[in-house]
């Protein structure tokens, strides 16, 4: 089965600064996307497809190469490059993704680049691209407690799942770990389990997404081309074409740990855990 990988880049400088756009949190030197690159392609992946800025683009391809080899079947994509009017914020992940549809030819599976998201979640939503069809597309639900850090609030999109399939993606903000254990939320208030599940941004498609894709951003951009920080999102853009009958979304549950660079405190707790997890 061909698949391809397409890891979302294009958000790195901002987000690192302009000299840190790779930070190392493996114990050789990895960033976090050479952990997606390395299981996606255990899993079965045969093209990887990163979407970055063009300022980073050739410092990505030299990085990729150095420690993937040459041979990798690798596209980098500019999202700033797309044709959309240049802004200092990106257009939104749902327009990163459209912008890779001149190379992806194949079921693909959606990923962050500074996430880490598990090995065994890629076997498993590898498994669920075997067949994968033009109306069918899944999503990795991680355990809510497996995904929040020590201390602190976070965001976290909480997956309502009925036979398996997605219902919908509820945005849910100020989720915390109380000293009883609880898990509270603050937007929408509520109680919540650690078994929860809920969306770190890891998707797959069959590529007729890109048509829905397309159609959606003319949609969004005649609406919300003048605005200077309104994005075109890929949880919302799936959400709406769910409702419109185009996309039946499959929940596939992980027990895999979710691993994230939030704020610059979290960075040694992640190295930490990455050494114990992957060190060779």
């Amino acid at each position: 089965m061909d698949l391809a990988l397409v890891i979302m880049a294009a958000g790195l400088g901002s987000r690192f600064g302009g000299n840190k756009q790779l930070v190392e949190v493996g114990p050789n030197g990895e960033v976090f996307f050479d952990f997606a690159i390395a299981d996606a392609r255990a899993a079965g992946a045969n093209r990887v497809v990163i979407i970055v800025r063009r300022e980073f683009a050739d410092t990505v391809e030299q990085h990729v190469r150095k420690m993937h080899g040459d041979d990798i079947d690798l596209h980098l994509v500019c999202q700033d490059e797309s044709g959309a009017p240049p802004r200092e914020k990106p257009w939104g992940t749902a327009h990163a993704i459209l912008t890779t549809a001149s190379v992806v030819d194949r079921p693909f599976v959606v990923v962050n680049a500074d996430d880490y998201y598990g090995t065994d979640s890629y076997r498993q939503i590898a498994e669920a691209c075997k067949g994968i069809g033009p109306k069918d597309a899944a999503v990795v639900g991680f355990e809510l407690g497996r995904t929040m850090p020590a201390k602190g609030a976070v965001s976290r999109g909480v997956l309502h799942v009925d036979g398996g399939n997605l219902v919908r993606i509820v945005e849910t903000h100020g989720i915390e770990r109380g000293a009883d254990g609880k898990i509270t939320s603050q937007d929408p208030p509520g109680e919540l389990t650690a078994t929860t599940p809920v969306s770190m941004n890891m998707f797959a498609f069959h590529p007729s997404l890109m048509d829905h894709l397309a159609r959606l951003w003319d949609e969004f951009f005649a609406a919300h081309g003048t605005e200077p920080k309104t994005e075109f999102l890929l949880p919302t853009a799936v959400s709406q074409l769910m409702a419109e009958g185009h996309l039946t979304v499959k929940v596939v549950p992980t027990s895999s740990d979710w691993i994230g660079v939030t704020n610059p405190d979290d960075l040694e707790p992640a190295r930490a855990t990455l050494a114990g997890l992957r060190s060779r």
